[in-house]
């Protein structure tokens, strides 16, 4: 137990994949889950293709060299956290492993992510991959929500280690709301939300496009993602807030200076509402998304109402959040706040209802904030890929050998290391 090396955590994500060791608290590299390849036409001579087939294998780029690399083409291999495209996503872990954290494989133990609802035939795949291709000893495969509940107990005393609660999931691609009891996941009660960070900086985008300041077109994207990360925040009350930017432009409104990235010359943008909308459509989705308008604090609510009676409170208690678009300044007090308000207006109803008589005790709606929030899943992931019970709960290679990738279709809960 003591020689052995510490497991190797990779969480794939829509849009970046974390990966590192176990026992660290960030991960060592964080790269955008896409992969450049070479699409070669099939014309010219036959002999000649076949020649360079087993070089052009290996010619391929991950992360940011992938979205750098000129006459390649560039594939995003997991679409709203699932795995679409296996041959690149092996592709893609080869070069995470052998090139990013310059492991043996065969010397690791690993511990995978998967996202809520993923399918039990996606899990085969992955085992396949895992043990076929790269021989590792041993494989978990973890529910990302259970990892960010787990790395929310950072933010509390050990007495209160629980893995029941409600997690907000929001990464960049898509948001989840997973109600989650004693580790297991009510996949019946889960809802996703067609709003995260992508859907923020294009609003954003579109904000600064209409009010066209001087920022050249082809770098509107990532000024917008800029701007965003660095000045965003949730406002209490939108129409307060538009108040209290007329009122004192200087003091609430930020410049943001880019650099054209082809006449290098410099631009200068002025931030002003953007700064509280962009985050708002969250809370008000119809300002960027006319088909879904259901606030996130409602749909927190509808899904814990949705569960089973018994865990209801628990999940009110603990919703914890987690990904970069839950970054946001105030985030979290907002969400408590209206989630509370709809919460103490059904208790009151039932009260009115009952004429008085019926006084229903006081539900107690906590969201928790924590450090570990941007990497949640994947710290929550090297946390427990860290503990002794790791290396009694995964799959090992002489299992596989025995039953086939069927073993991973169920991976045993672990992590009640109160």
């Amino acid at each position: 137990m003591a020689g052995r090396l510490p497991a190797v955590v990779i969480d794939n994500g829509t849009g970046y994949t974390k990966m590192g060791y176990a026992g660290n608290t960030e991960p060592q590299f964080i790269i955008p889950s896409c992969i450049a390849v070479k699409e070669t036409a099939s014309v010219g001579d036959k002999t000649i293709q076949r020649l360079g087939k087993g070089v052009e294998d290996l010619d391929f780029f991950i992360g940011d060299e992938a979205l750098n690399a000129t006459s390649y083409s560039v594939k995003w291999p997991i679409r709203h956290g699932i795995v679409e495209d296996w041959d690149l996503m092996e592709r893609f872990w080869e070069q995470a492993i052998f090139k990013y954290l310059r492991s043996e494989p065969e010397d690791h133990y690993f511990l995978l992510t998967e996202p809520p609802l993923n399918t039990p035939e996606n899990r085969e795949y992955t085992a396949e991959i895992m043990f076929e291709s790269f021989n590792v000893p041993g494989l978990y495969i973890a529910v990302q929500a259970v990892l960010a509940l787990a790395a929310s107990w950072t933010s509390r005393q050990v007495g209160e280690r629980t893995l029941t609660g409600t997690v907000i999931d929001s990464g960049d691609g898509v948001t989840h709301v997973i109600p989650v009891a004693e580790g297991y996941v009510i996949g019946s009660c889960i809802k996703h939300i067609p709003i995260a960070g992508r859907d923020i900086t294009y609003f954003i985008q579109q904000l600064l496009r209409e009010r066209e300041v001087g920022i050249p077109p082809e770098q509107s994207l990532e000024t917008a993602k800029a701007i965003k990360e660095r000045f965003s925040y949730v406002c209490p009350d939108i129409a307060k807030e538009f108040a209290k930017y007329d009122q004192e432009p200087s003091k609430w409104m930020k410049t943001f200076e880019g650099l054209n990235a082809i006449s290098k010359q410099k631009f200068v943008v002025d931030v002003g509402y953007e700064r509280f909308l962009g985050p708002e459509i969250f809370f008000h989705p119809e300002f960027s998304n006319p088909d879904f308008t259901t606030p996130i604090s409602e749909v927190v609510d509808t899904v814990i109402q949705q569960s089973p009676i018994d865990v209801r409170r628990g999940l009110y208690k603990n919703i914890v959040l987690s990904g970069g678009s839950t970054m946001f300044k105030d985030f979290g007090r907002k969400l408590q706040r209206d989630v509370k308000r709809t919460v103490d207006a059904r208790l009151k109803m039932s009260e009115d209802l009952s004429g008085g008589r019926i006084k229903p005790k006081p539900i107690d709606v906590q969201v928790i904030t924590h450090h570990m929030q941007r990497y949640a899943v994947w710290f929550g992931g090297s946390m427990l890929a860290s503990t002794p019970e790791f290396y009694q709960v995964c799959h090992t290679k002489a299992d596989y050998d025995e039953h086939g990738p069927s073993i991973c279709r169920h991976n045993p809960v672990f992590g009640t290391m109160s």
